[in-house]
């Protein structure tokens, strides 16, 4: 008698911590679900709008040209990109945070074999103006534009973590976190009281088997 009291006991301190740890993972999940549900709908959308561009034909937002100039470059600053970069930042005081060197060489163009001239390009900014210079090795000139981005492509941008910043990258990271911790979160509630049957045949097993045939055949 005293041997199955305690064997109940044992079970019903068991049912009581899987109970507790129910409920812990739960109160996680709702509040991790709210931090993300805004980043939720905004990546959502705007990945939504991306993946149709071009099928769908969905606005990708425009930009509009604020300036465009052609400065003298002095002599010291035409030696190297990194030159040029610093000259456009500490003197022009244009915010230039990339740089590309495209080097020169032979093209076809038109059934003629012509030699092309290597470029230097640069750009900075932040999600909604940009900035962006031009420049061929050894021209006296360099070409400065800055561009203005609609609502919907400043949107986009920052989907692509593109000119937002050591802030936003750090915000969307929480956010990319909180979606990982939604997920097993989700699928721990889920699967509380479903057995190995029913956890195979389910429709968890299903999008797994989905996503992995779809991801098999886009890397094929």
């Amino acid at each position: 008698m005293v041997g199955s009291i305690e064997v109940e006991n044992v079970q019903n301190n068991a049912t009581a911590r899987r109970g507790r740890t129910h409920r812990v993972v739960r109160q996680l999940h709702l509040w991790i679900g709210a931090w993300g549900a805004i980043a939720a709908i905004l990546f959502g959308t705007t990945g939504f709008v991306q993946n149709h561009r071009a099928t769908m034909k969905l606005p990708q937002g425009e930009s509009v040209d604020l300036s465009k100039v052609e400065l003298e470059v002095p002599e010291v600053a035409r030696a190297t990109p990194e030159a040029l970069r610093d000259w456009l930042r500490n003197d022009q005081h244009i915010p230039i945070d990339n740089f590309r060197a495209q080097p020169g060489g032979p093209a076809e163009m038109g059934g003629q074999r012509l030699k092309q001239a290597g470029r230097w390009m640069f750009n900075g900014g932040n999600a909604r103006v940009t900035w962006s210079a031009d420049y061929v090795p050894g021209n006296a000139t360099v070409q400065v534009r800055n561009t203005e981005q609609s609502f919907m492509a400043t949107l986009l941008r920052l989907h692509k973590g593109v000119g937002g910043g050591i802030a936003w990258i750090l915000l969307t990271d929480t956010f990319a976190l909180s979606m990982v911790l939604l997920g097993i979160t989700g699928i721990v509630m889920w699967a509380r009281g479903r057995n190995a049957r029913q956890m195979i045949f389910s429709i968890f097993a299903a999008a797994l088997l989905i996503v992995a045939v779809v991801g098999a055949t886009a890397v094929i």
